[in-house]
């Protein structure tokens, strides 16, 4: 005889009791025990998406005043709002972003164009052109039109940066040169002694002062110490650097903006391949900069988009761009962090919210812990593929589109040859090389 299992229920639980009586029913109150909870959190991580992308309204002004192309940017350590740019026109202004006003307007203050700003203090800013001239202008509560100081040079300058606390500053052209506040000729020349390049960029590392670093035309990134007064390591890559930044918070991390399109971040511990590598501008990379909270950095490049990266995250970075903006020559972060401000050849300063979907005025706390709720269902739901493609998605100008496809094609068609040329050769012969270990053609010490 076959044995037969069956569900056996006592009626009285799924029957009423009496005729007239509600059917009785058994539900789980717990909403984490709900047969749809997954698929109702799913909706909303898609729906949290979706709004994320049609909020997303990065631009927030341009700043006028240039009448040629904006060169550089430097932003004031001190303060929140204010920011100095300047032109090709030769002019320099002075700009507070909080109420988008011109604080100051020195339109000639040098012959050519103003290729260096930096602010020697809260007080005083430092300029330095094509014209072979460094002025230090007052730009505080009494300024000027006429420089405090004028430091004649026997070349033109390319850049300048402060020393943190001592009142030096470095400059770039034919060479790096180290000059005191109170001195009107360089207390010291630093080279390499078989360099012969121009120096294009100089920064002094945020932590350890008396570190300096430099790139050159000759495809050079150079460390130099001012205490010995030489250059200590120097690096030759591939393809030549435009603009570097020291990490606010890795005193030891560089990051270097590259003609090949590429950003690299280097540990100057270990010069020998950078540790990551940003790929997604299709033209030069002109300028970059990090973020005072040294967990995201912007660059801005000639294919005339501007790009902000997650540091360590090497693809897919947040892209901004406009009809009218040209070729971005420079780009940085505000003091704190929520905006970014980019130069370009239209003469324009413009501000961008670093968020781009992020609200500017009162959140009250009802829609921050909505924003927080929803942020938080991103990140659980972001290997998706719905909503990660959701995420990702971004519309580029055609010309951006296009010159992608054709890098993509371009880059595809060497990985192939270099597939066969290694699949013809004797076994052995010929050894893949990481992608990394291109970089660096040789170190020198």
């Amino acid at each position: 005889m076959v044995k037969i299992s069956v569900l056996q229920h006592a009626p009285e639980v799924h029957l009423p009791l009496r005729p007239g009586d509600p059917t009785p029913t058994s539900r789980n109150l717990d909403p984490l025990m709900h047969p749809f909870a997954k698929a109702r959190e799913r909706t909303r991580a898609l729906n949290a998406v979706k709004m994320e992308r049609m909020f997303a309204k990065p631009f927030v002004d341009a700043l006028e005043g240039h009448i040629d192309a904006v060169e550089v940017l430097a932003r004031q350590p001190e303060s929140l709002t204010t920011i100095a740019s300047g032109s090709w026109d030769g002019g320099i202004i002075l700009h507070n972003l909080s109420t988008r006003r011109k604080l100051v307007n020195i339109s000639q203050a040098h012959k050519g164009k103003v290729s260096g700003l930096c602010f020697a203090d809260s007080e005083r800013l430092l300029s330095c052109g094509v014209d072979r001239n460094i002025k230090l202008w007052s730009v505080g509560t009494n300024p000027s039109d006429q420089p405090l100081n004028i430091f004649p040079g026997k070349s033109a300058f390319n850049a300048i940066d402060h020393h943190r606390s001592e009142k030096l500053f470095a400059t770039a052209s034919n060479l790096v040169q180290i000059w005191d506040e109170t001195k009107s000729a360089p207390i010291s020349n630093l080279t390499f002694p078989t360099s012969t390049e121009t120096i294009t960029s100089v920064r002094f590392n945020l932590s350890e002062h008396s570190v300096l670093a430099s790139i050159g035309s000759d495809r050079t990134f150079t460390l130099y110490d001012i205490r010995t007064g030489k250059a200590e390591r120097r690096v030759v890559m591939q393809f030549a650097s435009n603009s570097l930044a020291w990490s606010p918070i890795y005193p030891t991390t560089m990051l270097l903006a590259s003609e090949d399109h590429n950003l690299y971040t280097f540990d100057v511990r270990h010069l020998s391949a950078p540790t990551q590598i940003y790929k997604a501008h299709v033209a030069a990379v002109m300028s970059c900069d990090w973020s005072p909270t040294g967990q995201e950095f912007v660059s801005g490049g000639w294919d005339r988009t501007v790009r902000i990266w997650k540091e360590g995250q090497g693809h897919s970075p947040e892209v901004y761009h406009t009809k009218r903006m040209q070729r971005v020559s420079s780009s940085i972060f505000s003091g704190d962090a929520r905006f970014v401000l980019t130069g370009s050849d239209d003469g324009n300063v413009r501000i961008w919210k670093a968020n781009a979907s992020e609200k500017l005025g009162i959140v009250t706390a009802r829609e921050r812990a909505a924003m927080e709720y929803r942020e938080g269902l991103k990140n659980r739901w972001k290997m998706d593929s719905e909503v990660g493609k959701v995420a990702r998605t971004r519309h580029l100008p055609k010309s951006v589109h296009q010159a992608s496809k054709l890098k993509r094609t371009m880059l595809d068609s060497r990985r192939v040859k270099e597939e066969r040329r290694r699949k013809h050769t004797r076994a052995g012969e010929t050894k893949p090389k990481a992608e990394k270990k291109k970089v660096v053609i040789a170190e020198q010490t």
